[in-house]
């Protein structure tokens, strides 16, 4: 999807031009994939453009980042008041925020410890990332042939640049084959998540999303939705999936910043009943809350112009 781009991106301190916000090309970073990130939404509230969850999401940043060894040069309050700075800058009501930390200009070789760490924060318009008829339609998913990282291969519950290649090469996958979005397995055949969004799957009634043993990021929209769930009397746990539970499914969706609430059509050509109810409630039931019309969780709207 095209980018947008915007009056200014945030770099180290300071509102800098769109077109001057660039990078040597010997950036540690974008040599050994060793920066974190976040993908965060912007929404239009009645109160004005409200950035979702921006605290917990800057929180994981902060958590990644410390997985990897790197230490951020900004607090998560600075790093959430320059995400509110750079929405307001945009003048856009809604849009998509993209925080990154890296290991800059400087020194090469795989060591970090003399590198400087940069951060960088960038918004621009981003709609649906499944697509606008991903609830009323579907997507369709393929298992993938490239396996989930292993937690002492790479560290999933980190949120950083070097282990999207493996999302991106199961992501290629799906689409060249015709597919939406793909299922990642981990090492033990368990269902991991998607490429990019963590998935439920319903058995008789009852949902279960993959834990973090798994495989699978710690969601912020999961957690979301497993709170959104409670409240409308949907039961949702956390559990193992294997692969063949998603073939023989009542129901399944996938949930992420990027694709919100997402229901599935089909699994490797098997059918799945969509959309199904609970995921229809809970899409609704997350577009209201993104938007500030849930005032039991208000306080996750924070917003970008005061």
């Amino acid at each position: 999807m095209p980018i947008t781009p915007t009056p200014s991106i945030w770099m180290n301190g300071e509102l800098v031009p769109w077109e001057d916000a660039k990078i040597h090309v010997l950036t540690h970073t974008l040599h050994y994939g060793t920066g974190v990130f976040e993908g965060i939404r912007a929404y239009e509230t009645d109160q004005g453009p409200a950035i979702f969850r921006l605290t917990e999401h800057i929180e994981r940043l902060d958590a990644s980042a410390r997985i990897l060894g790197m230490e951020l040069p900004y607090s998560v309050a600075e790093i959430s008041q320059a995400c509110k700075d750079v929405v307001a800058d945009s003048g856009l009501d809604a849009c998509y925020l993209r925080p990154i930390a890296y290991y800059g200009y400087g020194e090469m070789g795989l060591a970090t410890g003399a590198c400087k760490v940069d951060v960088a924060i960038a918004a621009w318009p981003w709609g649906a990332y499944l697509g606008d008829d991903a609830v009323s339609k579907g997507v369709r998913l393929k298992v993938s042939s490239w396996q989930r990282h292993d937690h002492n291969i790479m560290p999933p519950a980190a949120k950083t640049t070097g282990n999207y290649v493996n999302s991106t090469l199961a992501k290629m996958e799906a689409l060249k084959a015709g597919y939406d979005e793909a299922v990642m397995l981990n090492r033990a055949g368990l269902v991991s998540e998607c490429s990019g969004e963590n998935i439920f799957c319903s058995r008789n009634g009852v949902f279960l999303t993959p834990p973090t043993s798994s495989g699978a990021l710690p969601g912020i929209t999961q957690h979301t939705v497993m709170q959104l769930a409670a409240d409308l009397g949907i039961e949702i746990r956390i559990g193992d999936l294997a692969r063949s539970d998603l073939y023989v499914a009542d129901e399944i969706f996938v949930v992420g910043t990027a694709a919100e609430v997402s229901a599935v059509n089909s699994v490797d050509d098997r059918v799945v009943p969509c959309p199904g109810p609970a995921t229809q409630a809970l899409a609704t039931a997350y577009a209201d809350l993104v938007r500030g019309r849930n005032e039991k969780y208000r306080a996750w709207n924070e917003l970008a112009r005061s």
